[in-house]
């Protein structure tokens, strides 16, 4: 079972990809300019559960599982780890905006669903309009400027991506232990309501699931980073506005300075800090909510 965000239609659609047919979860509602969400790990598209049905209010909302996540497909990763670089799974939400009609649109990303954002506008300048993004900074300004502090507190970064099948066995193990280690260190487990926090721990639990999101980070510390620094050897940079938006009391923070290292892969970036911790849709809907209306209308 999928969690369905109140008021709005759940449906699949396939895209093509080297991979394959890949088939993407997606719920929609709304009408407007259109505005695509992609959340973050270890979670599906039901971090949107609060801000989603106001933003569709004013916008042609679209919400999706990415390749790997929640009732999306879950293909076993290459040994390149491709199947889950960043420019596949952005080549995903592409394909299903221009499915939806959408030839044109604005995305809002958190956690992966932000790096998946950041490539899906490289990738894809002419489609994307405005791109938000939540608590975080580039991929490739984070790996090169790894601290102790940042080792320590973002410490999955650097288990997930051990080779198969390290970190997946571990996790099978117990993964409501793992989920409620990981995700309670930046908030506590109560900001999730009981039918997110069991869409989160079916995808913990489903090996398919779990293998898929170490293919995420795999792809992280190789692949995109190839693709990053392609990027910034020839100058290019985002064109579109981008606002980022960070958890005041998050590693982030602590680690790094968003606006700056934003200015580092775009031309027009603006950004605060917001009082709270990782989990940004969940922890301050309503905040976000306002921060949206304002930057994408």
């Amino acid at each position: 079972m999928t969690y369905v965000i109140e008021g709005f239609k759940n449906s699949i659609i396939t895209v093509p990809s080297p991979d394959g047919p890949i088939d993407i979860a997606c719920q929609t509602a709304g009408s407007g300019p259109a505005l695509l969400l992609l959340h973050g790990f270890p979670q599906t598209k039901a971090i949107w559960r609060h801000p989603a049905p106001e933003l569709a209010k004013r916008f042609s909302v679209v919400v999706t599982d990415l390749r790997g996540y929640g009732a999306s497909s879950k293909p076993v990763g290459a040994a390149d780890h491709s199947t889950y670089s960043k420019r596949a799974m952005a080549a995903d939400q592409h394909a299903v905006m221009q499915a939806l009609g959408h030839k044109k649109f604005s995305v809002l990303g958190h956690d992966r669903g932000g790096r998946v954002s950041h490539r899906l506008a490289m990738d894809f300048p002419e489609s994307v309009e405005r791109l938000m993004v939540l608590d975080i900074s580039p991929t490739l300004t984070m790996y090169e400027n790894t601290s102790m502090e940042f080792a320590k507190g973002y410490w999955h970064w650097f288990f997930l991506i051990q080779p198969h099948p390290i970190p997946e066995t571990l996790i099978s193990a117990n993964p409501e232990f793992w989920l409620r280690n990981h995700m309670g260190r930046h908030a506590g487990t109560g900001i999730f309501d009981a039918l997110a926090w069991a869409e989160y721990l079916a995808g913990a639990s489903n090996p398919e699931s779990m293998h898929a999101m170490c293919e995420d980070y795999r792809a992280a510390a190789s692949i995109d980073l190839i693709h990053d620094r392609a990027d910034r050897d020839v100058g290019k940079k985002l064109e579109m506005p981008l606002r980022v938006l960070w958890g005041e009391h998050g590693l982030v923070a602590k680690c790094f300075s968003p606006i700056e290292d934003w200015r580092k892969v775009a031309k027009t970036v603006s950004g605060k800090g917001v009082p709270c911790g990782h989990y940004i849709p969940e922890e301050l809907p309503q905040e976000l909510l306002v921060e949206a209306e304002l930057f994408f209308t």
